[in-house]
């Protein structure tokens, strides 16, 4: 659908472009009436020699054959507005002028701009037909015009007339069509990914929320008659951890808008890792946090993929594990920055959108990342992502 919804946009967009260009159309059929008129003396006047002459046995030049040259010419300015009206008036006028036996001239150029015109604007079957019936329409001055070549020879004007402007104008509409299509897949590769960049933002914040709501959940159940006060802190928690992933969903889309519109809540990155950590602590997950190397500034787009993996495999770590908790390893080295996230309890379950999230947003950025189990009884998130030359680097 949004293909076709683009190829339509495509030519709304050519016809529009049409329209506008009127003046030049205007323009080439009045280069093509005075070249016409010019040369009706001219052919008059030298009817035995030059590629326009003929015997003399044709019809001299009088005033039907103005009326017709007028009438080919300035069909030309309508042209893209009106193809067919265009190859009826323009070839109409050049095959009666050949018929009654005005020598050929400077009127089959209107014709061949017709023919050309009905063949770039119109799809090739209805192309073909027109074109077709162009060529017929010519043909017939062969059997009425004693000016007309003799044999085959005289099939060569009027084919040349048709088909060379007819071949010329249905590769023209082709590789116009072709680079509509082109343009439109490459529309429709940008919103799939636009769409998936989204969920995948939508989901590493409400599932994180969520998950965390529903251990604090578990608890406030399990909690509710033998220790209240305990249940009580529970469902405060939750309501926390409710507003917390509220906000970074508001920020999230915040960020999504235009710049002028964007919201001033922090990006979330690895300065906001404590926080992080101690919700999810907070969630009942025991967490070892260990940073190795000094933290630098990075840039955002690694900023945020790296708090978004750590987020995601806790909030694996949440959903699936029976006893959660995990060690958390932040490394920044030389030129890149390394997450590694085991759950020591056992395996999060089978890779689903939440590891394919985290997986393109590496592979986004030239990282990597695996996600697995260890065979040690662990499950364990290991990503690398490089750094642009000059970041991370030792100075």
């Amino acid at each position: 659908m949004g293909v076709e919804r683009s190829r339509a946009a495509t030519g709304r967009q050519a016809e529009r472009g049409g329209r506008g260009a009127w003046w030049r159309d205007a323009l080439l059929a009045a280069v093509l009436l005075a070249l016409g008129l010019g040369s009706l003396r001219w052919l008059e006047r030298s009817r035995l020699g030059g590629p326009f002459g003929g015997p003399p046995e044709g019809a001299p030049i009088d005033a039907l054959a103005v009326v017709l040259v007028v009438l080919a010419a300035l069909a030309i300015a309508v042209r893209r507005r009106w193809p067919e009206a265009t190859v009826v008036v323009s070839v109409g006028s050049a095959a009666a002028y050949l018929a009654i036996g005005y020598p050929y001239g400077p009127i089959l150029l209107s014709a061949a701009i017709a023919v050309y015109t009905i063949a770039r604007h119109r799809r090739l079957g209805i192309a073909l037909a027109w074109c077709g019936a162009a060529l017929a329409a010519l043909l017939v001055h062969l059997l009425t015009n004693p000016a007309s070549l003799d044999g085959a020879f005289g099939l060569l004007p009027a084919t040349g007339w048709v088909v060379v402007p007819a071949t010329i104008g249905i590769a023209r509409r082709q590789v116009f069509e072709a680079r509509a299509r082109t343009r439109a897949e490459a529309d429709r590769r940008l919103l799939d990914d636009e769409r998936l960049r989204i969920a995948h933002e939508v989901h590493d914040v409400v599932g994180h929320g969520l998950a965390a709501i529903q251990l604090q959940a578990d608890i406030a159940l399990h909690l509710r008659d033998a220790k209240p006060q305990q249940a009580l802190e529970a469902l405060t928690m939750i309501s926390r951890a409710s507003s917390e992933a509220l906000d970074e969903l508001r920020a999230t889309i915040a960020g999504m808008q235009p710049a002028d519109g964007a919201s001033r809540t922090p990006t979330p990155g690895l300065a906001r890792l404590d926080e992080l950590v101690e919700r999810m602590r907070a969630a009942g997950i025991e967490i070892d946090l260990e940073t190795v190397g000094a933290p630098r500034p990075l840039p955002s787009a690694i900023d945020l993929a790296a708090y978004r993996i750590v987020q995601e495999s806790l909030t694996n770590v949440a959903k699936h594990s029976a006893a959660p908790s995990a060690s958390v390893r932040i490394e920044h080295a030389a030129g890149r920055i390394r997450i590694t996230v085991v759950n020591r309890a056992g395996e999060t379950g089978e890779p689903g959108f939440g590891i394919e999230g985290m997986r393109r947003r590496a592979t986004q950025l030239g990282g990597a990342l695996e996600a697995g189990p260890t065979g040690a009884g662990t499950f364990r998130v290991r990503a690398e992502l490089p750094l642009p030359r000059g970041e991370g680097e030792d100075a």
